[in-house]
C-alpha cells in the first residue's frame, strides 16, 4: 500500500492510499488514525506531494554501510560489528520537489540516496528478530552532504544538518521486501550511483535493534540505512532524481542559497 501525504491548491496537509490514478483520502495520519476514509478521491494529478512524513523527533542515519561506498571514501570507521549511526535534525526534511538549498561553503554538496525506514510505534530495545514489529513502511532519502566540511570539522552534524539536507518521499509503502531492492541516482538524467540493499553491511533487522538500543525510536522517526558508491557531486540548477524499485522516484532541483 503506497500511501502519501499531499495538499491540494495550497490547503492543509492530507493523507491518502494511492488507488490506480487516485488517491482515496484518509480520514487522518494513518500512523495514528488508522486508514479510515472519508469517501473521498483526489486525482494524483491534482496533488503536490509533501514530505510522506515530518519525525517527531528525529532523522537517524546509517554511515558507510555499503562496502564499495566505505572503500571509494577510504574511510575503515565502519564496523562489521556495529552500524555507524548519527543524527540529523528534523528541521532538515523536505518533500518531493522542493528545493535542496545550497548553503555557500566551500567544497562539494553531495546526494546520498537511500532507503529509508519509517518507525510506526514505540521503540525501546527492540530484538532483531521482532524489527517488523516497529515498522510503519519504507520510503526513499537524499542524504544530502557537504562533503569537504565533513572532513573539515571531524563529525558530521553541521555538514549534513543543513535546512534541506533530508529530502524525504515519494510515499510511503508500507508492504515491501527491503532485501534486494536497486537503488538508482540520476543529476540532470545522468547515472551517478548504483546499488542493491542486498549489499548492505548491516541489515535492517540488525539496524533496528542496534538503534533501538541507543535511542527511543517514536512514530514517525526515521532512518536512513546508507547509501551505495557512486559519483556525488551536484552543482545549482541541477536536479536529483533517486529511483527505488516499489516505491518510487523521490526528485529534488538544488539551488544555491542568497
Amino acid at each position: 500500500m503506497k500511501i502519501a501525504r499531499f495538499s491540494v491548491d495550497g490547503g492543509d496537509p492530507r493523507y491518502g492510499v494511492l488507488d490506480g490514478d487516485d488517491y482515496v483520502v484518509l480520514s487522518g495520519d494513518p500512523m495514528f488514525s488508522g486508514f479510515g476514509t472519508t469517501g473521498e478521491r483526489v486525482a494524483a494529478s491534482d496533488v503536490k506531494l509533501l514530505a510522506p512524513v515530518i519525525p517527531r523527533s528525529k532523522v537517524v542515519c546509517i554511515g558507510l554501510n555499503y562496502a564499495a561506498h566505505r572503500d571509494e571514501l577510504k574511510n575503515d570507521a565502519a564496523s562489521p560489528e556495529a552500524p555507524l549511526i548519527f543524527l540529523k535534525p528534523n528541521t532538515a526534511v523536505v518533500g518531493p520537489g522542493d528545493t535542496i538549498q545550497m548553503p555557500p561553503v566551500e567544497g562539494r554538496i553531495v546526494h546520498e540516496g537511500e532507503l529509508v525506514i519509517v518507525i510506526g510505534k514505540i521503540a525501546k530495545r527492540v530484538k532483531a528478530a521482532d524489527y517488523a514489529d516497529v515498522i510503519f513502511g519504507y520510503t526513499i532519502g537524499n542524504d544530502i552532504s557537504a562533503r569537504d566540511q565533513m572532513f573539515a570539522d571531524g563529525q558530521w552534524a553541521r555538514a549534513k544538518g543543513y535546512d534541506t539536507f533530508a529530502p524525504l518521499g515519494p510515499v510511503i509503502e508500507t508492504e515491501l521486501d527491503w532485501s534486494n531492492l536497486e537503488i538508482q541516482t540520476y543529476v540532470d538524467g545522468e547515472p551517478r550511483r548504483n546499488g542493491n540493499t542486498r549489499d548492505m553491511l548491516h541489515k535492517i533487522p540488525e539496524i533496528i535493534e542496534y538503534v533501538s538500543d541507543v535511542w527511543t525510536l517514536l512514530p514517525g522517526d526515521v532512518i536512513m540505512t546508507g547509501t551505495p558508491a557512486g559519483l556525488g557531486g551536484f552543482l545549482d540548477g541541477q536536479t536529483i532524481d533517486i529511483t527505488i524499485e516499489g516505491i518510487g522516484t523521490l526528485s529534488n532541483p538544488a539551488k544555491n542559497r542568497v
